[in-house]
């Protein structure tokens, strides 16, 4: 039994009083791997430094949209020497488009950075992590535009029928723990209709922590209860949902 947390943030300052105690923690309770994910240059280059001092971790280098106000040419320079000079960086992101807060960048700012790294993405072979959030539809339009499918779809808590149009668009999707919770019924009803070959989980910590663990700092190790869950309503045993999760991170990120 092995789980793969394909979706987290080491890097959060929520966890400068104890990083590597909590890697310890992580790496003793089962889970095999960890994808430790950048949101701007800053956080991507402390990514590759986590993800090169353990060998359990991999990561990912990208903006995230919340940066793309004072994004310059030399911060897509730097994401790109990231990625070419390091072996454990194993995707671009995460990227997308954001529309959540009323101070957020400005849209077309947005979609520049967005269509610019899923550009170079495709430049380097690497898959997409890609953030959603209100986009309005946008992220799904520019997908389909430049023909994208080497890429997961993170965090997803969107519609049983948008997530038909991403599978048949070839793209993975990845579930939380938001599925833990009692509420959380949009996001089952997609889980249900999703092939197994397309599932990942993560927890996105230090947010988002599940069930039974609501309201509390996140961190890797209860990847264990959002794989649980996705057992129940997928109807397999944990066992077998470890396994199928787990070959697909290690499939879609490319690692051996």
């Amino acid at each position: 039994m092995k789980l793969f947390d394909t979706h987290a943030h080491l890097d959060d300052r929520q966890f400068d009083g104890d990083r590597e105690a909590v890697i310890e923690k992580i790496k003793n309770n089962g889970v095999a791997h960890v994808i430790e994910v950048g949101s701007d240059v800053k956080s991507s280059e402390t990514a590759v430094r986590i993800a090169n001092g353990h060998d359990f971790i991999y990561c990912a280098a990208g903006i995230h949209p919340e940066a793309a106000d004072d994004v310059s040419d030399a911060d897509f320079e730097k994401i790109k020497e990231l990625a070419l000079e390091n072996p454990k960086v194993k995707a671009i992101g995460e990227i997308g488009i954001d529309y959540h807060y009323d101070d957020c960048a400005p849209r077309e700012k947005q979609t520049a950075c967005f269509e610019r790294q899923l550009d170079l993405a495709a430049e380097l072979g690497l898959p997409a992590i890609i953030h959603d959030r209100e986009s309005k539809g946008d992220v799904l339009k520019i997908l389909k535009e430049k023909k994208v499918s080497n890429a997961v779809m993170h965090c997803f808590s969107g519609s049983a029928e948008t997530a038909k149009v991403l599978v048949k668009m070839g793209l993975m999707i990845s579930f939380t723990g938001v599925i833990t919770f009692k509420n959380a019924r949009k996001a089952v009803e997609a889980l249900k209709v999703i092939p197994f070959d397309r599932l990942m989980i993560e927890t996105d910590s230090p947010y988002m922590a599940p069930e039974p663990h609501r309201g509390k700092r996140n961190d890797s190790s209860y990847v264990r209860h959002i794989a649980e869950k996705m057992a129940e309503i997928k109807g397999v045993s944990f066992e077998k949902l470890c396994e199928i999760t787990y070959e697909n991170a290690m499939r879609f990120f490319n690692i051996e």
